[in-house]
């Protein structure tokens, strides 16, 4: 057993007479590579070790310090209630005092404690992590970016593929040891090889990513493991502080993390109410096009960092062949997400009630498809809050128009790029389903239509209860719909499955879902 020796200051911290409050006793010490937390009950400290790992640098007192209230200053954005000040330790004798007057020897970060198991990783691990709940937070993730994530034209550097890429090839060079052991020689030529093709012929993209305003001031660690639901409200802390480059990223980087985690534990549907729901919140689908890249570098982290246990002396040899096997898997994964795949669309039809948004979500959670609603586009074109009424102004035939032109555009766009992409509008009038079809076919891509039908006793029903939802059509627009509603032609009858959305929706969509 290697014997680790602890510092004087963080001995004192673990007697109780240390702070000026009570504390449940024993306090705990959790240590990392880079810093001491000593758990007391009802607050947390953080004490950062005097490392230089290259990548971070708390080697000096004063950047330790300087460290210390960017912490604070960055977690304030996600959790600003659990990150409270920064104090001074000083020390008289051999006694250090925390938040004395005399000269500073070290910096503590003093935070709430929350209980361990509030975190999202263990709400995972107990089973208890459901689509609602993965729903709200990317609800909290789109808010927390959109106005909490600040840019400029230093950040939107970072953007740049020489920067961005730069990660990706040291992740290469860090890994070739392991070859052999849990990386295959084939997975990492074959992901390398996918990653330089993408920089290559993908420079506009990137490009377009930063003139958009897409590349911020993150988080930069946003895994299952740094967010917690306590008191009802969902927390995001332990951000990057330490690293520019690691934080001063595209928002498809945070997102990317939870959407792998939930993927490498083969729960698709919680990892696409996540997905979804960001992206209907902030209307970035064309972030779609970098996400693959970035869920490869995150699973491709995750692999690498498991790995680096292999070397580490301390470790048993049999809690290293558990280690080999999980840094395997996300080997594995990294490499999965680099494979092409068949995009598709499918159109959903159907007047308002007749259950299509419900049938688009459960098809989108089975089949990991985007579901893009005519709804969140129209109220995106115009810049209005999705849960805002919308005015007469937003229903002109003008701005119909240009919703659907939008929707075939992003459906084609993300098709092309290999999702399975829903179009989730009424889609009740055959020219506006004949443009669908006319550029599927134009693009090579399969189509299938799904026609929502119910009783309109049940339409009706339906529509006087809906509430808390961004769709803005009541039972008094229902008549007029469906005297305007034509049917489906002879030509998209071959293309097309009925559905009764009264009865069960499962056995009706099997053979969609097998397919």
């Amino acid at each position: 057993m290697v014997e680790v020796s602890i510092p004087p200051l963080i001995q004192q911290m673990l007697q109780p007479e240390f702070y000026p409050h009570q504390v449940k006793e024993p306090i705990q010490l959790v240590q990392t590579h880079i810093s001491y937390v000593l758990l007391t009950g009802d607050y947390a400290y953080k004490v950062k070790k005097p490392a230089n790992f290259g990548f971070l640098d708390f080697s000096t007192l004063e950047k330790r310090r300087h460290f210390c209230q960017e912490e604070l200053r960055l977690n304030q954005r996600g959790a600003a209630e659990l990150y409270l000040e920064v104090l001074p330790c000083t020390v008289v004798g051999e006694k250090y005092q925390l938040g004395g007057t005399g000269e500073p020897v070290e910096y503590v970060l003093k935070m709430v404690q929350f209980p361990n198991e509030t975190l999202l990783s263990k709400i995972f691990e107990q089973g208890q992590l459901n689509e609602a709940l993965l729903e709200e937070l990317g609800r909290v993730v789109a808010q927390y970016h959109n106005t909490k994530t600040v840019t400029n034209d230093y950040i939107r550097s970072f953007g740049e593929v020489e920067q961005v890429r730069a990660a990706f090839d040291e992740n290469y060079e860090q890994t070739q040891k392991y070859i052999g052991g849990p990386q295959t020689q084939k997975q990492f030529e074959e992901t390398k090889q996918y990653t330089d093709k993408f920089f290559a012929e993908r420079r506009e993209l990137f490009n377009s990513r930063i003139q958009n305003n897409y590349i911020r001031e993150c988080h930069g660690d946003l895994h299952l493991g740094n967010i917690c639901l306590w008191k009802d409200k969902i927390w995001l802390f332990d951000c990057i502080e330490f690293n520019e480059p690691f934080r001063f990223v595209d928002v498809m980087f945070d997102i990317a993390y939870a959407v792998m985690d939930l993927e490498g534990q083969q729960r698709q549907d919680l990892s696409n109410a996540y997905l979804n729901t960001y992206l209907e919140t902030t209307g970035d689908w064309e972030g779609l096009q970098v996400l693959p890249i970035y869920l490869n570098r995150q699973s491709y982290v995750r692999a690498k960092v498991t790995s680096f246990l292999l070397d580490d002396p301390s470790v048993s040899s049999s809690v290293k062949q558990e280690v080999a096997k999980k840094a395997a898997n996300y080997y594995k994964l990294a490499w999965e997400y680099t494979k092409p795949r068949q995009g598709r669309l499918i159109l959903m039809s159907g007047v308002s009630g007749s259950g299509k948004s419900t049938t688009a979500r459960y098809l989108a959670r089975q089949l990991g498809a985007i579901q893009i609603r005519s709804d969140a586009v129209r109220k995106h074109l115009a810049g209005i809050p999705l849960m805002e009424r919308g005015g007469d102004d937003l229903y002109t035939t003008e701005m119909t128009q240009k919703t659907y032109a939008r929707l075939l555009e992003l459906g084609i766009l993300l098709a092309k790029e290999g999702y399975i992409v829903i179009l989730d509008a009424k889609y009740d009038r055959q020219q506006l389903r004949e443009e669908v079809i006319t550029s599927a076919v134009e693009h090579q891509l399969p189509l299938q239509i799904i026609s929502c039908t119910a009783p309109s006793e049940v339409l009706q029903q339906r529509l006087d209860d809906r509430t808390g939802d961004i769709a803005d059509a009541t039972a008094d627009l229902l008549a007029s719909q469906l005297q305007q509603a034509e049917p489906l032609s002879e030509k998209e009858k071959p293309l097309a499955k009925i559905l009764d959305t009264t009865q069960p929706i499962e056995a009706q969509l099997k053979d969609i879902i097998r397919r």
